[in-house]
């Protein structure tokens, strides 16, 4: 499809997508939601992607959610806003290629919520974060009240759900919402060497790693270690084999 919010470059097995509606600070709205999801089913499909980029253009990553077009919904019209966002988040969550989050500047509500929904986030140290829809008398409405408390903790969570502050990017790595702080001009630097970094490892075992701890985090703990059995014993004979052998002989490994 065409997209006229999400810029895309492909470079070296990195996909590194743009949000690119600066004059709304890239406010999430109904064609972002439709752009993303078509993206991401194309990158998922493209076997030459290893890693995903994600960030914003201007001085925002996201500020939020389209209040102008969120204003005049009833109830119902609210609960399909929310869903259509968790659907998108979720297929971030999902898709067996990492993302990254490179948080430019202002990561605010669904602008959180998208950052959270990435693997991990690398911060300018202008960006800020929050989650302020108390301020509007509404709460998160794309999975941020589930998301937060899992990356932060819940008195974290909450104390951030319930004040409405503001963060620096310091406060956020503090509390484990970001992983990495850098000067502005270094962000994407720095995520392409993360990202050119995890594309170097072996490609399903990367695949594996994000299914079996991502579901493990979120079921029965015996379930997860029995998963990730599971996936450990599908290694070898095939990349795992080659990984091993390739460490023995001192040789760089040849992924196929």
């Amino acid at each position: 499809m065409k997209y006229e919010i999400l810029k895309t470059e492909i470079q070296e097995g990195i996909a590194i997508v743009t949000i690119s509606r600066p004059e709304a600070l890239n406010a999430l709205n109904s064609k972002f939601f439709t752009e993303m999801n078509s993206l991401l089913e194309e990158l998922d499909k493209n076997n030459e992607v290893k890693v995903i980029i994600l960030t914003g253009e201007g001085k925002a990553f996201v500020a939020g959610a389209d209040i102008a077009e969120m204003v005049n919904m009833n109830s119902e019209q609210g609960i399909k806003f929310s869903k259509i966002g968790q659907q998108t988040f979720n297929k971030i969550e999902d898709i067996d290629k990492p993302v990254i989050a490179a948080v430019n500047g202002f990561a605010l509500g669904g602008g959180c919520e998208l950052a959270m929904s990435t693997d991990f986030r690398i911060a300018s140290n202008l960006a800020k974060f929050g989650q302020p829809e108390v301020n509007l008398g509404l709460i998160p409405g794309y999975a941020g009240t589930q998301r937060l408390a899992r990356i932060v903790g819940l008195s974290n969570a909450l104390y951030l759900l319930y004040t409405a502050d503001m963060i620096t990017a310091d406060e956020a790595l503090r509390m484990g919402l970001v992983q990495k702080v850098v000067e502005p001009d270094q962000l994407i630097t720095e995520a392409l060497a993360m990202a050119k970094k995890i594309a170097s490892k072996g490609p399903n075992a990367v695949k594996k790693v994000k299914k079996v701890t991502r579901k493990g985090l979120l079921g029965d703990f015996y379930a997860g270690c029995e998963l990730e059995a599971k996936e450990f014993g599908s290694l070898f004979g095939n990349e795992g084999t080659e990984g091993m052998t390739a460490f023995l002989e001192k040789r760089k490994p040849n992924w196929k």
